[in-house]
Parts: C-alpha cells; sequence; structure tokens
C-alpha cells in the first residue's frame, strides 16, 4: 500500500558513509538475494578495507564511484521488511554533484542525513538540510555516524546533537530523531550497540520502519494537471494526468484552470479500469460530459481554490555553472505547464551557515536565493506549502535545455492584479496603412566600432527619401536619457535591451520603422528582444571583425580597456557572442557604406 511505503534519502557531506550505511542495513537485515551477498563479498576483497566487507558496493555502481571511493550519481534501492517496504534513493555527498542530491530530494518524504562524529556538523550538511527542507521534506533522521573513530563517546555525540538541534530550529520539521551509529560496525543499525548503552532509544531500522510521515491534506479540493489528452478514436476523449490533492468521482463537476469552464465527470479509469472515484497519487484518465477546450498544461480542480497569475517569489537552488543575474530569461516548467519566464529581480541569498538573509546581485552554482519572477502568460499555481506538485518548479537554460534551477513558489506576487491591457480602436494595422509602409525594428548587434550607428544613420536617410517614417535608437543616446540609470555590468546591460525592446515594440505599435544600434552582446538578450517585438524584428549583424574595430577606435575606448581603465568593455573583459542566425549580415571592412545599405534594403524588400 502507498500508505506503508516509505521514501527516503541518504545525504550529508562527502565520506560520511551513506552508501555503507543503507548497505549495512540491507546486508543485517538479511534483504539480499544470495548471488548480491556474495558479489559482494567477493568485490570487498579487492576493495579499500583490506578484504573486509564493503558495504557501500551494493549502492556504488559507477567505475568512478567504485575507484574515487565516492557517491557521485543518485543510486535507487527497493527493499521491504516485514513492517514497512522502502524506497531510498542514495544521494551524493560532494558540493560538485550537489544538482544530483536535490533530484533524490524532489521525490523523498524523509531524510536520513549522516553527520561524521569526529567533524561534527559541516557546511555540506547544513546545506543539504536546507535544500531537504526546500523540496518540502518535513521529516528528519541525523545518523550520527563512525562512533567507533571517537571510542563511543556520549559527551561528543551530545554536542553534535546540540548543534544538529540549534541547525533544525530554523526550519518547519513534522519530525527529527537523532541516532548514533558506526555503519562500518552496524552498530544501531539494525540491532541495538552494547559498546553505547547509553543510547535506550531505537535503532535505525527500527525508527524507519515505526515513522509516520503522512501529510494530511483532508482540507483540500481536488487537483489535477493535465498531462495528455487521450484520443484513440472520435468517440473518446480522455484527460490523463496525475491527481495532485484531493479526490474525484464520477458526478463531480470540473473547473478547467485557467479559463475557468466547467463541466461533469462521466467515467474515471486508473489503467484500463474503471472506477467510481480516486484520489492523491493516481495516474488517472478523466472523461467530461462536455466538449470543452482543454489541453496540455491545463489544470482540473474542485472546491479548490488555486492562483492564476504571471508573476510569483520563489525560493531557488541555482544549479548552473553559469551565475545568474536579474533579466535572465528561461523556460519555467510547473506542473504540465511550460512557459517562458524572466527571473525579475534577486531580493536575497541564503547564507548556508546562518540562514541569513545575504544581498546579492548575482548567484553561484548550489546557492539558494529568493527571487521574483514573471511568466509570458497567465499560468495556474499554488504555494508549495499548499500542493507539491503545482507549488514546485525548475527553470530551463533555452539555449542548453539544462536544468539551471529547481525551486518552490513562496506566494503570488499581486502587483498586476490592477493592470489590463487596453485594446485601442486605432490598431497597428490602420496606422502602418495610413503611412503606407509595414512596421519594422531593424536591430543591429555588433562589436564597438563596427560601424552600427553610421550604418543606421545612413540606412535612415535612404528610407526617409524613400517617404518611409522612421526612428532610431542610438547605444549612447538612450544611455544619456531613457537608461541613464545603468551601468556595464551583466544585468544592466540585460536591462537596457529589454527596455529597448519594449519601446521599440511601442514604436512598431505606431506604424514606425524602427533602427536601432546597441552592441547587445549576449544572445539570449537579443532573443528576449525578438520575443517582445515579435514578427517585426529583423537582426542585422555588422560581423566587422575585432582587429578592424580596435584600428578604428574612435573614442579611444578599445585603448583605455586594453589599459584596465574600463572594466566590462565588450570584446576585451566582457564576452561577445555572435548571432547564429542574423537575418542579414555586414561587414564595413569589406564593403562600403553604400553596399552595406544596398545589402540591407535588398533584404528588406524581400521581407515586405
Amino acid at each position: 500500500m502507498e500508505d506503508n511505503l516509505l521514501k527516503f534519502i541518504t545525504c550529508g557531506s562527502v565520506d560520511d558513509g551513506k552508501s555503507t550505511l543503507i548497505g549495512h542495513m540491507l546486508y543485517d537485515a538479511k534483504l539480499l538475494f544470495a548471488d548480491q551477498k556474495r558479489a559482494l563479498e567477493l568485490d570487498s576483497k579487492v576493495g579499500s578495507r583490506e578484504g573486509k566487507i564493503d558495504y557501500s558496493l551494493l549502492l556504488d555502481g559507477l567505475m568512478a564511484e567504485r575507484e574515487q571511493g565516492i557517491t557521485i550519481d543518485v543510486a535507487y534501492r527497493y527493499f521491504s521488511t516485514e513492517r514497512r517496504s522502502f524506497i531510498v534513493a542514495d544521494t551524493p555527498g560532494h558540493e560538485e554533484y550537489t544538482r544530483n542530491m536535490a533530484v533524490g530530494a524532489s521525490f523523498a518524504s524523509l531524510a536520513v542525513i549522516l553527520v561524521d562524529a569526529s567533524q561534527g556538523v559541516l557546511v555540506q550538511t547544513r546545506r543539504h538540510a536546507r535544500i531537504c527542507s526546500l523540496m518540502g521534506i518535513r521529516h528528519f533522521v541525523f545518523a550520527v555516524n563512525k562512533m567507533d573513530l571517537v571510542h563511543y563517546d556520549q559527551m561528543k555525540f551530545k554536542k553534535i546533537e546540540k548543534d544538529i538541534k540549534i541547525l533544525m530550529a530554523e526550519f518547519d520539521y513534522g519530525t527529527l530523531r537523532i541516532i548514533p551509529v558506526s555503519a562500518t560496525e552496524g552498530d544501531n543499525i539494525t540491532t541495538k550497540s552494547k559498546k553505547m548503552p547509553w543510547y535506550t532509544k531505537e535503532t535505525l531500522l527500527a525508527y524507519l520502519e515505526e515513522v509516520n510521515v503522512n501529510e494530511k491534506d483532508d482540507w483540500k479540493g481536488f487537483s489535477m494537471p493535465v498531462q495528455r489528452v487521450c484520443r484513440p478514436n472520435h468517440e473518446f476523449r480522455g484527460f490523463q494526468g496525475q491527481i495532485s490533492s484531493g479526490e474525484v468521482a464520477v458526478g463531480d463537476t470540473l473547473t478547467v484552470m485557467p479559463s475557468k469552464e466547467s463541466a461533469k465527470v462521466t467515467k474515471i479509469f486508473q489503467g484500463d479500469k474503471e472506477v467510481e472515484k480516486s484520489g492523491r497519487g493516481q495516474a488517472v484518465t478523466i472523461q467530461l460530459d462536455t466538449e470543452i477546450d482543454i489541453s496540455r498544461g491545463c489544470i482540473l480542480q474542485n472546491e479548490y481554490e488555486l492562483h492564476v497569475g504571471n508573476m510569483l517569489a520563489v525560493s531557488l537552488l541555482w544549479m548552473d555553472d553559469n551565475r545568474l543575474v536579474s533579466g535572465r530569461i528561461f523556460w519555467l516548467k510547473i506542473g504540465t505547464q511550460m512557459i517562458p519566464a524572466t527571473v525579475m529581480n534577486i531580493k536575497y541569498k541564503v547564507d548556508v551557515n546562518t540562514g541569513a538573509e545575504v544581498y546579492a546581485d548575482a548567484i553561484y552554482k548550489n546557492e539558494i536565493a529568493f527571487c521574483e519572477i514573471s511568466v509570458g502568460s497567465n499560468i495556474v499555481f499554488d504555494r508549495f506549502e499548499n500542493n507539491r506538485e503545482l507549488g514546485s518548479l525548475i527553470l530551463i537554460d533555452r539555449i542548453t535545455n539544462m536544468t539551471s534551477a529547481c525551486g518552490v513558489v513562496m506566494y503570488p506576487l499581486t502587483r498586476d492584479g490592477n493592470l489590463t491591457w487596453h485594446n485601442m480602436d486605432i490598431t497597428r494595422q490602420m496606422r502602418e496603412s495610413a503611412l503606407e509602409q509595414r512596421a519594422a525594428t531593424i536591430w543591429m548587434t555588433g562589436l564597438s566600432g563596427s560601424g552600427k550607428s553610421t550604418l543606421a544613420n545612413e540606412l535612415e536617410k535612404r528610407l526617409f527619401a524613400m517617404g518611409k517614417h522612421t526612428m532610431i535608437l542610438d547605444g549612447d543616446n538612450v544611455r544619456m536619457g531613457l537608461n541613464k540609470n545603468l551601468g556595464f555590468a551583466e544585468n544592466d546591460r540585460i536591462e537596457n535591451i529589454r527596455r529597448i525592446a519594449e519601446v521599440s515594440k511601442l514604436m512598431n505599435d505606431a506604424g514606425l520603422i524602427v533602427l536601432t544600434a546597441f552592441i547587445s552582446p549576449y544572445k539570449m538578450d537579443r532573443r528576449n528582444a525578438k520575443e517582445i517585438i515579435g514578427e517585426h524584428f529583423i537582426e542585422v549583424y555588422v560581423s566587422t571583425p575585432l582587429e578592424e574595430c580596435e584600428k578604428r577606435d574612435v573614442k579611444g575606448l578599445y585603448r583605455k580597456a586594453r589599459l584596465g581603465q574600463i572594466a566590462n568593455f565588450t570584446g576585451i573583459s566582457a564576452k561577445y557572442e555572435e548571432p547564429e542566425n542574423p537575418d542579414i549580415t555586414v561587414d564595413t571592412s569589406k564593403h562600403s557604406l553604400d553596399e552595406c545599405v544596398e545589402i540591407i534594403l535588398k533584404r528588406l524588400e524581400e521581407r515586405w
């Protein structure tokens, strides 16, 4: 039964004995097949314990793990005793593999955190406790391991126990148990240790068999993210997903979010079996009595007040090698919804040791941060404390498709609640018709000195002579007015480009042809600009080489950058990411100004 299944993880600092503890538990409890036991005994003879059984080999299966003596990837193991069934995720302790540990924590209800008795509570111990709490784990066991190395000293254990209780005082946990053990010798793993008579409570396995981790959610209504629309034939249309909360029964009236249309349940299937009702955790197919628009990402709910909005406050574990700064855009996945999202503001990061809120303008790998996120359109969500499925999220890098962060929704931001986009009677198409032109943003990108501003100026003169209505947005000019409060750090550059894109979009709505001349060094920022502006965006890469740009150096900027007098200068101390598929490419070192203008005009005529 699901209620009798305990999903737990082992975590803690590197070499605290996580794999050894679980391996010894399985061995002593006689939960191994004969061939597994024999293989373990044979492998141990060539291991690192001088022929003694190396219990960690039961879980550390990768060659690199056995060679280095550390856990790298998450190892899942199912086992069962007479009293309970278990799934354990043995997670790595090394800081480099923190993201793997977070993956294991996301599925668990309880965490067994190991602490080396000879070293006490370490930074990684604190980090793993915070990540477990972030991931919604409310039940904790601290196994103070390697008690044999401190000669089973009760005072040593009491000091570590005090440190653990101080650490856990920060978190809203359900249960906490601290047990002194020796993973290699088997003390207090499955049988009581005779070497620690001062410890009078149950063994680790006995406690895991008894602890109650079931969370009561009777007060919650029904909710289910739609994962798939099942349409095997023209007579059957069902909506499939896993129930996040509550129960559903035939005859219930469900509301589809975010559209808020309603329909009654006519049939419920668990697999191929038709049932009258189903509850939390079950994978089901639901049929409704009305044909309404439902697709992947929609939420079916009943008597459950979910949040619908496009701004939310989140707590994130940053897992990317590249740092996080405000303004970055990702794919946000929450439930079955996937939508573009922008990290608008980093409020603070959390000090791993003290839990204090620390100011930060950038977040680095394995740091925990509190951020504000804006998404491209309304999504359906809930606070994580109310609903794990609809309150947990990941951020996906839009270029590499790697998971950059995982996190939880703390609360919705309602600052946009009173804002409504007003559609005007005079449309962009009407303005274009009156001006006898098609609106566009000709976005010129390239290094300083590549000729962007000169080229934009000449192109505007030609367009003006043709009777077109235009406007140039030049990098220096804009920074002297609209963006005068922005510097040249990465987050300021991102915000600079975002504002320019928004202004360009408004000018396009006015029917104008906008020419921009900005270095705009980052691919992601140009992609963001393209998404803001839409189909009117035309990217022109002024590909003049760095050597030629330095030769021109009209403003003397390259020379100052080489001397270290200008920080974050693109091409010297800051990177420039070349466009991969620009709409137009021109090189002012190979073509004259008139030739470059002709190239652009020819391509524009083809588009228009």
